[in-house]
């Protein structure tokens, strides 16, 4: 029988957990075996830089905490897990599939965006998402054009005006 020390150690790492991903708009499980050191600490700093982290846990206290917030993650959680928190709807995804395409090493899993379980093909689709930046330019530049053909239009009417 566990001793009591070693249960409320694990009740906090628990706790710890559910915090973690009540207070993430997203989370990302992934497999890094395989990954050097130096791998792990260039997906480290590129998810730091995208206001994201991650840790690893033990799968067991992975499922008591997803148990307690009625996540059912349990297919997912076979062999070593990861899991990356992110304050952003897919920036962790983004960076983690860029990773992965260059090391086969990481492999996506599943994640949890907007209030979703998401598998690996939909982590896929996220992935392809311009980013925040990427999408208001598109919007800028959409607006722009219509100002640009409202003006030539405009301009083609003041000189049909003009020569009548």
């Amino acid at each position: 029988m566990p001793s009591v020390k070693a249960l409320e150690l694990k009740q906090a790492v628990v706790s710890e957990i559910k915090d973690k991903c009540e207070n993430a708009k997203s989370l990302v499980l992934f497999d890094y075996r395989g990954l050097t050191d130096s791998e792990i600490k260039d997906l480290r700093v590129k998810l730091r830089e995208n206001d994201s982290e991650y840790k690893v846990y033990k799968n067991t206290l992975l499922k008591l905490a997803f148990k307690d917030m009625k996540l059912d993650f349990d297919e997912f959680l076979s062999g070593p897990t990861a899991i990356a928190f992110s304050n952003d709807d897919v920036a962790a995804v983004k960076v983690l599939s860029d990773v992965s395409k260059k090391n086969e090493a990481l492999v996506l899993k599943a994640g949890y965006i907007e209030k979703n379980i998401c598998d690996k093909a939909k982590l896929d689709e996220f992935a392809k998402i311009p980013s925040r930046e990427g999408l208001y330019t598109m919007l800028a530049g959409g607006m722009i054009q219509i100002v640009k053909d409202l003006s030539i239009a405009l301009n083609l009417y003041a000189e049909q005006k003009e020569g009548e």
